[in-house]
Order: C-alpha cells, then structure tokens, then sequence
C-alpha cells in the first residue's frame, strides 16, 4: 500500500473523544474559498498565459467546446435553408444598400442591411459582418449630440456621423467590402423576440415555465442552455453563411466587426468560427466588466475565464482593438500584453494590436473606426490607400432602413413564438442526441466524444494529479474491532478543503478502497454514538476501508447563519441564471468536485476504487463516476429516479446548466461504461444499456427497481 491518504490517517496522532467525528471545532467551518464571495461579471478576468504554445492549443481546445457549449452549439445545430430575401436596393456614391432578411432556424428572421460596393467591378468582394451592439443600426446621435461629437473630434461629419453603425458599413462598401449590418435581437426590424425580454429581462415568469413548453430565461431553457446570447451567437454564424453564398463575396477573405455588445458578438464568433480572418472586437476585450446585458451573459461562458482569453482563440489571426475611458481602460497593461505574448507562440506578434484611445469614453466613434479601415485594408488585401477617410452621405430615410413592408410583412413574435422557438431548438437538438446513441466502439467513441465532452464542460474538472492534493489527520479513534480517523484532503490550486471521516478495518486493509456519498454528508452514515452504519461495517469486516466525507455545503460546510437549501446567486437584482452560473459553478458541479478530489486522493493507494452514492447522492456519485473513467473500477448508485426535467427553479441545489440537453441522468449512467455499474432506483434504461453493449461490457451493467443497501454491499464485495 502507497504511502498517503491511508497511512497519514491511520497515523492519527491524536486520539479523538468517544463518538467525536467534527474535523473542524464547533462555530467553524472547511477553509474553503468557494464560502467566499461569488464572482460576478464586474470582477478582474486575468489572462494567465500558458507557458508554451502546446500547453495553450490545450486550453484552446478546452475553451471553444466551452464557448459552443454555453451557447448551446455543441455540437453544431443543422443548417436549415436561410430562404433569405434581398430587397428594395438604395443608392448613394460609392455604394448601395438592400434590406436583407433570413432564417437562421425554421420561422426565426435575422434581419439588416447589406451594403455593397459601385464602380469597382463585380468583384469578387471581402465579405464583413458587422454585429452592431447596443443602439442599434438606426442609434441616432441626434443634432445636439452629434454637434458634440464634432466638437471633441469624436465625429467627423455632422450627416453621416449621427448614425455610426451605417457609417461604418458604409465605409466599407466605398473601400471594396460587402458589409452586412445584422440586427440584434429586438433592435429595429428583428422584432420577434422583443427589446425588453433580449436586454431588459429582470423577473422570473411563471407564465413562461413548464415541463412541456417553456419560453427564454426559463429554468427548463437553462438546462438547455438556450439563451439569448446563444440565438445571437447562431445569427452571427448563420450571417456568415449567407455573406460566403453571395456571388459577389470572396469566401476566403470575411472579417467582423462590432463595438459594445456587438464587440462581445465578434469575441465569440471568433472563437466558434474558423472563417473570419480578421477581427475588430471594440469595447469589450477587457479584464474588467465583461458585458452587462442579459444577451452578453450566459450559464458556463466565463467560469474561470474571461474576455482577453476568449479573445485569444483568435490567434494567430488578426485582430485589433482600442483602449477606452471605461472598462477597457487598463487594456495596455493587463490584457494586450498577454495578447502579445500570445501571438509571439505563431511568430505572429504584429497580428494583434490595442491601441490606447482613453482620451474617449465607451465608443466606436469616427478615431476608431480608422483604425479599424486600415487593419482591414491591410489584412483583407484591400490595398487601398493610405489614410483612410471616411465620407461622409445623405442618412437613410426611415423608409430607406425598414426591411419589412406590404411586399415583405412582418412576422409575428410574442410568447407564443418563443415556446414554439425553444420546441424547435429542443426537438433538434434532442434528434442530435439520438441519432449519436452508441451501437459498436465507434459509435461509442464518437459518443464519449460529444455528449461526454459536453459534460466535461458542463462540471469543468477531471479527476485531478496527485500532486495538487494535500491531505492533513486530525485523529484517531476506535470502535469495537475497527478504528475512525478524522483528516481533510486540499485541494490546493483551487483552495478547497473537504472534510473527511476514514473508517479502517481491523485487519490491515487492502487496496480495494470505497468512498461513500450520502445526501446529507458523513453524519448521516454514522449511528447515534457515532459509528459507523451496518453495510458500512460489513465492508469493513471484508477488510475494505471505507471513506464518507462532507461535500461543499453539507455537513461540516454548514454555519448556523448559512443554508444551502437554494443556489447562492450574485448581487445583480435582475432573476437570470446567467450571471451567476456564467461566472460560478453551481452547487451540483461543486459537490461533484469534491467527489473527483476524493478519488484522485485514493488513487494513490488503491488498486481499485468504489464509489457509492445513496440517499440524494446518487446523482453526483454518477456524474463524477461517468467524468473519472478507469480511476473507478465500480459504481454503485441509487438515483431515486432523478431527472433534472423535475427542476423548477434555477435556484434548485440541484439545478445544473445544460443537464438536460444533454440527456438528463440516463446519459451521464452511460458514460459510465465500461466500468462496473449497479443502478437502484430504475428500470430499464434504453441508452445506458445500449452504451454498455457497445463498450463490451453488458455484463458489468446491473439495474434494479428497488433493492437494500444490503444488496448494494453484496454485489460490492462479490
């Protein structure tokens, strides 16, 4: 046997009280961080660069499934027909603009301008998308404000200048790009989802909630991740399909751009998306606030990440930006440096550049876009000349920007339309699942590969190196023939603590170690004298020895003054799961943690690893057996017939973003194969016992509706 968690526990070199069985004293609890305040999207995201440009196309690759995950992308939704309608063309000098509208899924318009460049041939053409932000493609400075404007020289033209978003499309078109303009969902013309629900949305409707039809924000649209941002984020992709088909547009030369929340837009969809070959993202490559609005904010997206680093998986592609007097302000020394460091990994230093604009407050003003035309001159070959200025044109009337009219009615929206939109986002998407159940190895591996992936993310750790564990005895008892020893496993780069009771068997124990999971932590496993409950002695008497701890919030974890009957949430007043659960784990992916840490913690003594998981733990001890791979040799679970479909509340100890796109339970029990697996509290299971089959391994797969804690010991020790 190893030298580690077993012997410093035997070791226990204080003798514990009869029935004594607290790690820490009476009024205190683990020193844990995750009992400290929570992150929320106005705290520092540093960008630690990884120390070689191996070590970070790892944590690349990591990331983007992250990305796509929390948008609701993994693994990529169908293609469906844009049907996309190009209309009512207008002319200016040095370009025309049309309406466009199409469906990025079946019934839901994207809608916006195209711009298109005269008098330079047919082309054809670099393609730009151009995700607008905040305001809107018809934000109107006004005449007051863009007099302003002129004033502090953040405006050039007193026409033009008043409505930037065109300005820049506009420009564009005049250097030789087709420029799409998109609309954000519920600006201008994209009104089937409404301004209010998209960036507004601040209290649960109960109205909008249900197991069988559920609109956005929704507890049910959160376990399918379906979200605002990811509708974007599909937009955004789906644009790009339609500039690439335009006969007019080179496929090999797209770029984007777009300033605020269309700067966060371009982050993403450069980090999903390998088609852009250059990027603009103004405003909000940041180590500071990450995007306020409920369409910048989604479950899983930033959880130990941030901005800088999502911007990173850009490289080596070029990409350029500005420091502003707001968030942005500290760019020039926390952010871009990393970014250059980045990029000198592809010998790429020079492809990526921030340039300090502080002297401007939030913007993408007349400054900024000039720099932006000549990044884009540069690296979509435009070879035009040197410095570019922007013209100035006559706006477009009202009649002129609105895409829909009698030839082209609008198409209705409302709540109706939303239910019917998250149905067919989930109907697809659980087609996906299907057609992925696993039939041989192949198809198993292809399996693991996705949906397991997706679980990887959903949790976000792995059983984890020997060497980030730190454990600590605290003592030693006895009890009849066997002995109680009280310690805490660290896991250190993380700073979380767990409390651990080891019960040891009289004779000297072998290698074939148990970790059980209780519901309600390690004193339930223990009688009124504090010794341990009948199984847990048979299993001793076999000579195993048998771990039982308190996972975060339970046991130990629990003050008088705290509860963790409910998810703890951020400050933020306004009722969307988002800004917690896009910057902190939930409760369900912590206690999870911790059983990953106990099982790296056992591995380095034991030959083979049990984990049991009963009365409320089953769920966890699942979802961490089907994450740990072969360092379990057998799982033994009561799921009590959980499903996660069952929450109504995002607020659930149990809530877990994306769980039940991802196949609820039964999915997570068939990632467990090949290892051995007994199942309590269920009845034949199509998708495990199909992933079983395919692993090889159908024997090792046992189920039962109903069946003791008895039973559970014996088919452990058999």
């Amino acid at each position: 046997m190893k030298q580690s968690l077993l012997l410093i526990l035997a070791l226990g070199f204080v003798t514990l009280g009869h029935a004594e069985m607290r790690v820490y004293p009476d009024g205190s609890a683990p020193n844990d961080r995750r009992l400290g305040s929570l992150k929320d999207l106005n705290g520092h995201f540093p960008f630690a660069v990884p120390e070689n440009r191996q070590a970070w196309e790892t944590r690349a690759e990591d990331l983007r499934r992250r990305v796509l995950v929390a948008n609701g992308l993994w693994p990529m939704p169908e293609r469906t027909p844009l049907n996309a309608v190009i209309h009512g063309k207008t002319e200016r000098e040095g370009f025309t603009v049309e309406k466009v509208y199409f469906e990025s899924l079946p019934g839901f318009y994207v809608t916006g301008l195209l711009f298109r460049p005269t008098g330079q041939g047919e082309g054809p053409f670099p393609g730009v998308l151009s995700p607008h932000g905040h305001g809107g493609r018809l934000q109107d400075h006004g005449v007051e404000g863009i007099r302003k404007y002129l004033v502090t020289g953040a405006e050039r033209f007193e026409a033009s200048g008043r409505f930037p978003k065109v300005a820049r499309c506009a420009q564009l078109a005049r250097m030789g790009c087709v420029a799409l303009l998109v609309d954000m969902i519920g600006y201008a013309d994209n009104q089937q989802l409404s301004y209010e629900l998209a960036h507004r949305f601040a209290k649960q409707r109960p109205e909008a909630s249900g197991p069988d039809s559920w609109g956005l924000y929704s507890p049910q649209a959160e376990l399918r991740l379906q979200s605002i941002m990811g509708l974007q984020s599909w937009n955004a992709i789906r644009a790009l399909d339609l500039l690439e088909s335009l006969p007019d547009v080179d496929p090999a030369r797209l770029g984007v751009t777009g300033g605020s929340g269309g700067g966060t837009q371009t982050i993403l969809l450069g980090a999903m998306d390998p088609r852009p070959v250059v990027a603009f993202p103004q405003g909000m490559v940041s180590t500071s606030m990450q995007g306020g609005c409920t369409c910048e904010n989604t479950a899983l997206l930033r959880i130990g990440t941030g901005n800088v680093e999502l911007a990173a998986l850009f490289a080596p592609r070029p990409q350029a930006m500005t420091a502003a007097d707001d968030w942005t302000e500290a760019m020039m020394t926390d952010g871009y440096p990393q970014l250059k460091q980045l990029y000198q990994y592809y010998d790429a230093e020079n492809a990526v550049a921030c340039h300090d604009l502080t002297h401007f407050p939030h913007n993408y003003n007349y400054v900024t876009r000039a720099l932006m035309y000549a990044w884009f001159n540069k690296h979509l070959d435009l070879g035009k000349e040197e410095p570019i200025v922007e013209g100035d044109f006559p706006p477009l009337t009202a009649e002129e920007h609105a895409v829909w009219n009698e030839d082209h009615p609008q198409p209705e929206g409302g709540l109706a339309f939303e239910r019917q939109l998250t149905k067919t986002m989930a109907e697809q998407s659980d087609a996906q699942l299907a057609a992925l159940r696993p039939t041989d190895p192949d198809s198993f591996a292809a399996y693991r590969d996705v949906v397991g992936g997706a679980w990887q993310t959903l949790i976000g750790r792995s059983v984890p190196e020997s060497s980030q564990i730190h454990q600590e005895a605290i003592g030693l008892r006895k009890f009849d023939k066997h002995s109680l020893s009280l310690g805490k496993i660290q896991l250190t780069p993380h700073g979380e603590e767990i409390p651990v009771m080891v019960c040891l068997p009289e004779q000297a124990p072998g290698d074939d170690f148990v970790l059980w999971l209780h519901g309600e932590g390690k004193g339930a496993l223990v009688d009124a004298e504090g010794n341990p409950s009948a199984p847990i002695r048979t299993l001793l008497d076999a000579g195993r020895p048998v771990t039982v701890v308190d996972l975060f919030g339970q046991g130990e974890f629990v003050r008088d003054s705290e509860s963790f009957d409910q998810q703890r949430t951020v400050e933020n007043p306004r009722e969307y799961a988002g800004y917690t659960f896009g910057y902190n784990d939930s409760l369900f992916a912590q206690r999870v943690h911790d059983v990953l840490t106990l099982i790296g913690a056992m591995a380095q003594d034991a030959e083979t690893i049990t984990v049991i998981g009963t009365d409320g733990a089953g769920p966890w001890a699942t979802v961490a057996g089907a994450l740990a791979g072969d360092s379990v040799t057998k799982l033994a679970v009561d799921t009590e017939g959980f499903r996660f479909t069952e929450i109504r509340d995002y607020l659930d100890p149990q809530f877990l973003p994306g769980a039940l796109k991802y196949g609820d339970l039964p999915a997570a029990l068939s990632l467990c194969a090949p290892q051995a697996l007994w199942v309590r509290g269920e009845t034949a299971l199509a998708t495990v016992e199909s992933a079983y089959r395919a692993a090889g391994s159908p024997r090792r797969l046992t189920m039962a509706a109903q069946g003791s804690d008895e039973d559970l010991v014996a088919w452990v020790l058999q």
